[in-house]
């Protein structure tokens, strides 16, 4: 697989490069919030359909392109359909969009695999099926023209937080401006679409899913990556806890020392109507 090909394209985000670049200005915010940090070396954003989370995840983006032009985005994405067994790195040589082929970093891909060696493998095909990588890169296209991509997935396990810092220890020496953006959604609440419905619907449900999803949020702000695979395996609190704590053990080891919450809401919030019954948390993060 020498170049991946869009799997949601025209489903979670347009099919063509007019409607893309169009949804993805509507989506970047007017102005971005005070207290962001110095130096951004890492974001959590979520990948649901851009209708829903578009606007969230183009907050994290924003802010970085307000800050620095990095050569290059290593994207961790979750684990929705491939069973892999150890964090997957991406070798081939690009990703397709709507908006062409976005290159992927062949020499910080090995970096990471020599560094890496016994924990992370080389396994493209990981990456065939699954999404929440794929929704970030036309945000990255059109933001960082000729930015560089290293998509790797982390499942939700111990693994992560190795997997982070070794991929952070390996950008330290790579000599280049690199980003580290993983992806998560939080609470999948409803028990019509994802049988998960503790508080009923309405308002106590919304309360309590942004209650679940503040406990994820907070070991986010506070760095603390080794405990957010145990909170979200507990509470059912992010889809991509491998991807998230590996971003936190990533932006740690490159001198981050809290996390900046830009936004949290729901797909309630953004397109819901009537009484909260199935919705998902989105969370956007800087560090």
């Amino acid at each position: 697989m020498r170049v991946r090909r869009p799997v949601v394209a025209g489903q979670f985000y347009p099919a063509d490069r007019a409607g893309c670049v169009r949804m993805i200005e509507e989506c970047l915010p007017q102005r971005l919030p005070d207290g962001l940090p110095e130096r951004i070396v890492a974001g959590v954003v979520p990948h649901a359909g851009w209708v829903y989370s578009g606007p969230t995840a183009a907050k994290v983006f924003a802010a970085i392109r307000s800050h620095s032009t990095p050569d290059t985005f290593v994207l961790l994405s979750a684990m929705h359909r491939w069973g892999a067994a150890r964090p997957a790195v991406y070798t081939g040589e690009a990703w397709a969009t709507p908006l062409g082929e976005a290159e992927v970093d062949a020499d910080l891909a090995q970096a990471v695999l020599d560094e890496g060696a016994g924990l992370l493998v080389d396994a493209p095909e990981a990456h065939a099926g699954e999404h929440s990588a794929e929704v970030q890169v036309p945000f990255i296209q059109h933001l960082f023209p000729g930015a560089r991509l290293l998509p790797i997935l982390v499942p939700p396990d111990e693994q992560a937080v190795a997997a982070g810092e070794v991929i952070a220890q390996t950008i330290a020496g790579a000599g280049k401006n690199v980003v580290v953006v993983g992806t998560t959604d939080l609470t999948h609440y409803g028990a019509m679409y994802y049988g998960f419905a503790p508080a009923g619907t309405g308002e106590r449900a919304l309360e309590w899913a942004r209650a679940n999803d503040e406990q994820v949020i907070n070991l986010m702000l506070e760095m603390q990556a080794e405990k957010i695979v145990p909170e979200t395996a507990a509470h059912h609190n992010a889809c991509g806890g491998g991807a998230i704590a590996a971003t936190v053990a990533a932006a740690r080891t490159l001198g981050a020392q809290k996390g900046v919450l830009l936004e949290y809401t729901t797909s309630h919030h953004v397109r819901g109507h009537g009484p909260a019954t199935d919705f998902v948390g989105y969370a956007a993060v800087v560090f």
